[in-house]
């Protein structure tokens, strides 16, 4: 059901060397699938959109947008408590993502001088929110409300299959519009517009790989969050911690894609046997069965080894999209735990309430890029330009230091911009 491998096992490193060299790779043939999608889109436009969703989805499109008319009463034609807890999560994101505060500022280092920051919002973002084996209305709130709270002036969302909730969060979250496209041609409509499709500044969100190729292939022409690979856990847990807990925490994370990734690092034995057999029974009355098990037999792990320090050493080699520590002294453990998209503390916190409600957005790094990126957040929704303004005075006095640094470079044109502004014509 899943590999068992201890610390004492001959083949322990390289399992270990394997599970840090996942990355989010995309195959050759769904990278030229993805870059032909996007060339057809770019010369058919929405007549291109239409086909391929046909083509793919064997779905027909009579029109790429749906009329505001058609989903701006959403939220009232949803059950009632499902729609409290949307607007129950929205609350908390919004208060969270209120709090990432990026002012602009401007400084006076010397006199003459003046230097700054302003920050201001993207003008139009697009989300894209899956609607494949699962629909995705917490995306919707995940991603839109820090671009609302950043100040974007306009949201563009698409999706393949746009269920009555995932409308009634794109209300309550404010989106503007709404295209009932996916895939790699939805990526490629909003990087550089259709008929009906506006061109975004920036495209962030999950999808499946040929999502992500297409992210890929238009970076640089339109800004992106990241490469979305599988979702991932790494659960360090210790001797206290409930082995039916640690099952169901495993197998919500499973439960996602059969390509996820479901680790438990189990400090010593005791509890790996109660662990496998929580595991059996529960995923025998799961409706997404198939789909956990063979992530949980493909790409899951339990690593057991002999200290918490040794633990945290493999989250912190793994860098994982979410990392839980179901730890008597979870909070003692936290500041070692360096390289995570979201850190989950205790026995009561659950990954669930990451994905839903807690606050923070869910769209985290994976495969390992907790490394060096960050959760979705306010900064993904804005810009920084730099202000620099000299009088004479200041700059006649940085004028030599100025040439020197220009002239090691070679580039005499820089140096001879300066001169130029005192010497006679």
């Amino acid at each position: 059901m899943i590999r068992i491998v201890a610390r004492t096992d001959t083949d322990f490193a390289s399992c270990v060397q394997a599970l840090c060299d996942r990355a989010a790779a995309i195959p050759d043939g769904i990278e030229n699938a993805a870059r032909e999608v996007i060339r057809t889109v770019r010369a058919g436009g929405d007549a291109a959109v239409r086909e391929l969703t046909q083509r793919f989805e064997e779905r027909r499109l009579d029109r790429l947008e749906l009329p505001p008319a058609e989903w701006q009463d959403a939220p009232d034609r949803i059950d009632p408590a499902v729609r409290a807890a949307m607007e129950h999560a929205a609350r908390r994101i919004r208060a969270f993502h209120e709090r990432e505060c990026y002012p602009s500022f401007e400084m006076e280092p010397t006199p003459g001088i003046r230097v700054g920051l302003r920050v201001a919002p993207l003008r139009r973002v697009g989300i894209y929110v899956p609607g494949g084996k699962a629909l995705y209305p917490s995306t919707v709130l995940m991603t839109a409300i820090p671009a609302r709270v950043a100040g974007v002036s306009e949201i563009v969302m698409t999706t393949p299959g746009p269920s009555p909730e995932t409308l009634a969060a794109a209300k309550i979250a404010g989106v503007d519009r709404i295209f009932a496209i996916g895939g790699a041609q939805a990526i490629a409509a909003m990087a550089y517009g259709t008929e009906s499709v506006p061109r975004v500044d920036k495209i962030v969100g999950p999808g499946n790989a040929y999502v992500a190729a297409a992210k890929r292939l238009v970076f640089g022409d339109v800004g992106i969050d990241s490469i979305a690979g599988p979702t991932e856990v790494v659960i360090v847990a210790d001797a206290t911690a409930d082995p039916r807990w640690l099952a169901a925490d495993l197998i919500a994370q499973a439960e996602h894609d059969e390509r996820a990734v479901p680790i438990l690092v189990l400090v010593g034995r005791e509890i790996v046997d109660r662990v496998v057999a929580a595991l059996g029974e529960q995923l025998a009355t799961l409706p997404r069965r198939v789909i956990a098990e063979k992530a949980l037999r493909d790409g899951g792990a339990i690593l057991i080894v002999d200290d918490v320090a040794e633990a945290i050493d493999l989250v912190n080699r793994l860098a994982p999209e979410h990392a839980g520590l179901a730890l008597a002294d979870a909070r003692t453990w936290a500041s070692r735990v360096t390289t995570a998209g979201a850190l989950f503390l205790g026995h009561f916190t659950p990954e669930s309430v990451g994905d839903y409600i807690a606050g923070p957005s869910h769209v985290l790094p994976t495969s390992g890029s907790a490394r060096f990126a960050s959760p979705l957040g306010v900064a993904d929704f804005v810009k920084r330009t730099s202000l620099i303004e000299y009088d004479a005075a200041a700059l006649r006095s940085q004028a030599a230091d100025i040439e020197k640094m220009a002239s090691v470079e070679g580039l005499d044109g820089h140096g001879r911009a300066v001169r130029v502004r005192f010497s006679a014509p």
